[in-house]
C-alpha cells in the first residue's frame, strides 16, 4: 500500500513565493508508485488542500487530516518544503511532533536555533578550522546602533534580518551614510538584525543530507555573481549568477570543507537535507561560515538539485531517500 505524504508549502513570510516554486519541482519528482501525494497550502488562518479542479478542502488541525468526500485522509509523513515561518523556524515541526507525524526536515529545536543566524554562529564557531566573521547582533529596542556598529566593526558590512531567509532585507554597506537605511530595511523583516564584517573570499554553497543510515556531503557549488552579493535576485533569477558545480577547490580544500560541513550537520543535530553557505578567504583559504538553510530551495534554479545530479543521483531517488529516512 502506498504511503500518504503531505507536501506542505506556502508560509507566513515573503519566502512563500519561493516555497510555491519549490513545491512544484518536488511534486513533479516524487515517486507516485510509492506515495500518494497531497499538496497542503499553509497560510495564516488558512490551511487547505486544493484538488485538480481548484476546489479547496480545509485541513482539520486537530489531527492534520483531510476529508475528501466520504474519505478521511490521514498522513504517514510530511515532505516539508515550506521556507521561512512556520516551516523552517520549528513551529510546524513542533506541531507535527505533538501529532506524532514524521517529517523530512530538522526537529523543532534545531529548526528554531538555526533560523537565528547569531545563535547558530555561536554554536558552530568551536568546530576546528571553522571561522566566523566579526559581528554584532542587534535588537529593535537598541539605541544609538549606528555609532556602536561603526565603532566596533570595519566597513564594508553585511546587514541582514537575523531570522530571515532568501536574502530578503539584506544589504551591503560600504559607506557610513548607507548604514541606517540598511538597518531599516532589515528591521522591516525582523525584530533582530545581524551586522557582519565583510569577508573577501570565494563564495560557495553546499548541501548535506542523511539517508540510508549515512550522512552525505554533496559537491559544493561556487557562486560567481554579477551582483555585489548573493541576494534574492541572484538566487532566483536566471542568468544573474554563474553557479559552478562542483566548485573550484583543491583536494585539500574539498577534504577540509567536507569535514567541517559534516561536523556542522552533527553539532546542530540536523536531519534531512540542509544547505550551508561559506566563504574561502582569498588571502588565507580559511573557511568562514555564513549561514545554514534547513529547508533549502528546490526551485529550477536552486543549488541542491545541481549537486545531487553531480553525484549521479536522480532527483526522484534523492527525494525518496529523504522520505524513507523519516520512517526509520
Amino acid at each position: 500500500m502506498r504511503k500518504k505524504i503531505a507536501l506542505v508549502t506556502g508560509g507566513f513570510t515573503g519566502e512563500s513565493v519561493v516555497s510555491l516554486k519549490s513545491a512544484l519541482v518536488v511534486e513533479k519528482n516524487l515517486n507516485l508508485e510509492l506515495y500518494d501525494v497531497y499538496k497542503v497550502f499553509i497560510y495564516p488562518n488558512l490551511w487547505y488542500h486544493e484538488s485538480g479542479s481548484g476546489e479547496r478542502f480545509p485541513v482539520d488541525l486537530n489531527d492534520f487530516s483531510l476529508t475528501l468526500g466520504k474519505d478521511k485522509i490521514t498522513f504517514d509523513g510530511v515532505f516539508n518544503i515550506l521556507h521561512g515561518s512556520p516551516g523552517e523556524d520549528g513551529k510546524l515541526a513542533g506541531y507535527f511532533d505533538m501529532l506524532n507525524i514524521p517529517y523530512t526536515t530538522c526537529n523543532a529545536l534545531t529548526s528554531a536555533i538555526t533560523m537565528n543566524k547569531g545563535y547558530t554562529k555561536a554554536i558552530v564557531q568551536g568546530i576546528p578550522d571553522l571561522f566566523v566573521a566579526r559581528s554584532i547582533q542587534l535588537f529593535r529596542q537598541d539605541g544609538d546602533t549606528v555609532d556602536q556598529i561603526l565603532k566596533e566593526l570595519r566597513l564594508p558590512l553585511f546587514v541582514k534580518p537575523n531570522n530571515g531567509g532568501s536574502s530578503i532585507g539584506m544589504s551591503k554597506v560600504k559607506e557610513p551614510n548607507e548604514l541606517q537605511a540598511a538597518l531599516d530595511s532589515a528591521f522591516a523583516e525582523d525584530s533582530q538584525v545581524l551586522v557582519e564584517e565583510f569577508v573577501s573570499g570565494r563564495e560557495f554553497s553546499i548541501g548535506v543530507y542523511h539517508a540510508k543510515g549515512k550522512t552525505t556531503v554533496l559537491p559544493a557549488t561556487e557562486i560567481v555573481s554579477s551582483k555585489e552579493f548573493f541576494d534574492f535576485e541572484a538566487k532566483y533569477a536566471a542568468g544573474v549568477t554563474e553557479e559552478i558545480t562542483p566548485g573550484r577547490m583543491s583536494e585539500e580544500e574539498v577534504s577540509r570543507v567536507n569535514r567541517i560541513i559534516a561536523q556542522v550537520y552533527l553539532k546542530l543535530n540536523c536531519n534531512g537535507a540542509v544547505r550551508i553557505d561559506y566563504f574561502l578567504e582569498h588571502e588565507t583559504g580559511k573557511f568562514y561560515f555564513i549561514e545554514i538553510n534547513t529547508v533549502p530551495g528546490q526551485t529550477e534554479t536552486s543549488l541542491i538539485s545541481q549537486q545531487v545530479k553531480a553525484i549521479g543521483m536522480s532527483i526522484q531517488d534523492f527525494y525518496t531517500g529523504l522520505i524513507e529516512e523519516m520512517f526509520l
